[in-house]
């Protein structure tokens, strides 16, 4: 709506956009993000999904009608930007523990200590890429600031990485600052959080963790650079707690995840990398926003076909109204992610079975029955308004035509469009036979990879660095 509403605004048509109470901050940073923070908007008190139709009334009339005429008849207020300093000024002088409390009381820090990002400390960073440190990598909603290499060093300073991590986080700038991955988006109520998925050679270099604890902090590298996602968001992109950041629970930021690519190899599948279109041996960051995932502890079966249905099962189990972005809001953009480990990957192989026989059976067996389908998008979350059929979507052109194949009920449909929805990755304790699924945000957080690039000195940079 806010979208539509910045169109017309510039048009020259007045408007008045309906934000129900809770939404308010967030409509604030969409505005600011399409560059009319004073975007009219008018309060519906509480939320419309929990009103009787009689409370939404007496609330339109007695509050949101005056707002509206308000809007539509008075021009909007002047907007004012806020000075910021120089990006190389020195900002504040003192202490180990002062810095730490200043950079806290401004917003900068996400509540744990900070390195703080001394000119000495910025300039170490900068020597391991070969890109200048005023480049600028993008611009970053909702406070449309540059993303530059600069801001990226001090970032990593901050989050506690190692200088020779910022080819990595060049990188992941580059990705928040793509469109196809909507970073305007990360402050959405669901409180999704982005996973960083890294591949190539580059793993091994810096020491990534790609074995027992994938997913646990404790490594430098995975947990450091994970911390530094989190605090450019809030630094760069401007999404801070309790203002632009509207999750309605939130989780805290994720370690990297390194693919196990000596796993692959073994068993002739192929790294997430190379399915996106990069050549085996790049190395390659890929970001997506998920909702939350789960184990699926100890799976039984010498052979695929035991193995699989049962995390197909946990996949299905996972999704509910993110199937939104299956058909209907966004269709086709809902990507599940299968965490394998090496044991489960190198099992379902010997079975003859490769990553995209994996998905096909994924795709033919995640599956939910069809009144469920349609609860979880329409009755139960009123997320397609009218409740429409998945027949009616189809026929919209909103649903592809397997989810209309009949009209009974109780028929199973996938939970996404195609088999390549699915993204599937290993990594883990190699001996383990657990997975991990986790729930994807759609188009609110779309899969997005981009290459790591290294300074020509890179051999050398490392190799002073290990001294």
């Amino acid at each position: 709506m806010l979208r539509a509403s910045a169109v017309a605004e510039a048009a020259g048509v007045p408007t008045s956009s309906l934000v129900c109470e809770g939404f308010l901050q967030q409509a604030a940073t969409t505005a600011a993000g399409l560059g009319m923070p004073t975007l009219p908007t008018a309060l519906v008190p509480g939320h419309v999904d929990v009103q009787t139709p009689e409370e939404l009334r007496r609330h339109v009339l007695t509050v949101t009608l005056e707002e509206v005429v308000r809007n539509l008849t008075t021009a909007p207020a002047e907007a004012h930007a806020e000075a910021e300093p120089p990006p190389q000024e020195v900002i504040f002088r003192g202490s180990f523990e002062e810095v730490n409390r200043f950079f806290y009381e401004q917003g900068w820090s996400d509540g744990l200590p900070i390195v703080p990002p001394t000119r000495d400390k910025v300039e170490a960073f900068l020597r391991f890429t070969d890109r200048d440190a005023a480049e600028v990598l993008g611009v970053l909603l909702p406070d449309n600031r540059q993303a530059t290499v600069w801001n990226v060093a001090v970032n990593g300073v901050m989050a506690g990485c190692r200088p020779e991590y910022m080819p990595v986080l060049v990188a992941l700038a580059e990705a928040m600052a793509d469109p196809t991955y909507g970073v305007e988006h990360s402050g959405n109520t669901p409180g999704s959080e982005t996973l960083i998925i890294l591949n190539g050679p580059i793993i091994k270099e810096l020491g990534f963790n790609y074995t027992q604890g994938a997913l646990r902090d404790g490594f430098q590298a995975n947990t450091s650079i994970g911390r530094f996602w989190r605090l450019y968001l809030r630094n760069v992109a401007g999404f801070l707690p309790h203002r632009t950041d509207k999750a309605t629970f939130g989780n805290t930021w994720r370690v990297v995840l390194a693919e196990n690519e000596e796993a692959l190899a073994r068993i002739g599948w192929p790294p997430l990398s190379v399915e996106r279109g990069f050549a085996a041996g790049d190395n390659v960051v890929t970001i997506a926003r998920y909702t939350g995932g789960t184990v699926l502890a100890s799976a039984f079966g010498s052979t695929a076909q035991e193995i699989l249905p049962y995390l197909a099962d946990g996949l299905a189990r996972l999704v509910a109204w993110e199937l939104c972005f299956t058909v209907g809001l966004a269709t086709g953009t809902q990507k599940p992610l299968l965490l394998l480990t090496p044991v489960l990957a190198e099992t379902i192989a010997r079975s003859g079975f490769s990553k995209q026989d994996v998905k096909r059976f994924l795709y033919e067996h995640a599956r939910l029955p069809a009144w469920k389908f349609e609860r979880y998008v329409g009755e139960w979350t009123n997320l397609l308004p009218g409740h429409p059929t998945l027949a009616e979507l189809v026929a919209r052109g909103q649903a592809p035509p397997q989810f209309a194949t009949s009209s009974d009920p109780e028929r199973l449909v996938p939970i996404v469009c195609e088999p390549d929805d699915f993204q599937v990755v290993v990594s883990g304790d190699p001996l383990r036979t657990n997975a991990y699924v986790f729930a994807h945000n759609g188009l609110l957080g779309f899969p997005t990879s981009k290459a790591i690039r290294l300074p020509a000195a890179w051999k050398r940079l490392l190799d002073e660095a290990r001294k």
